[in-house]
């Protein structure tokens, strides 16, 4: 393994360790501005991709290609598939005071390092493809249970503060 691994465990640590500190830190404050804010990362996510592909059709001397549709439909189907998990173990509740909070999860934590885990496994089987190819189906993947896991929070918040209305 050289440097540019260890640089991204280390920042795959980082993420997780934030991640963890901040469900852990905002459990028991209420989801404000009618949940908008979930749906923050898969937008942030697209543009960020959008300037990610179009870095890597500007590499001096490496013609860009896009992966097999079948490459393609396989890291949307796992990432789908990741995002599911994720979605899976969250939740939101209306209390008393009449606001929706997020339900704790004790297992949490756990599926999310376990998909990271997964995902680096991943990566590292996958590291023969060219350095393109990955990126992009790295970015698919990740845009796909980001997206699963975001839009379908969103639903299932709207769904609490709906059914507790009436």
């Amino acid at each position: 393994m050289d440097a540019s691994t260890f640089i991204g465990y280390g920042i795959a640590a980082v993420v997780i360790v934030l991640v963890i500190w901040l469900r852990s830190r905002g459990k028991r404050r209420p989801v404000r501005n009618n949940g908008i804010g979930m749906l923050m990362p898969v937008f942030v996510l697209l543009a960020a991709f959008g300037f990610g592909i179009n870095a890597l059709t500007q590499i001096p001397d490496h013609p860009f290609h896009m992966p097999a549709a079948w490459e393609l439909l396989c890291a949307l189907l796992v990432g789908c598939g990741l995002g599911s998990i994720m979605l899976y173990h969250t939740g939101y509740e209306k209390l008393a005071d009449g606001l929706v909070y997020a339900k704790p999860n004790k297992n949490f934590k756990y599926v999310l390092i376990a998909i990271v885990v997964i995902r680096i496994a991943l990566s590292e089987y996958f590291k023969g493809l060219d350095y393109t190819e990955f990126t992009l189906l790295t970015m698919v993947l990740a845009f796909a249970y980001v997206s699963v896991w975001r839009i379908g929070s969103f639903v299932k918040f709207r769904q609490a503060r709906l059914t507790a209305a009436e």
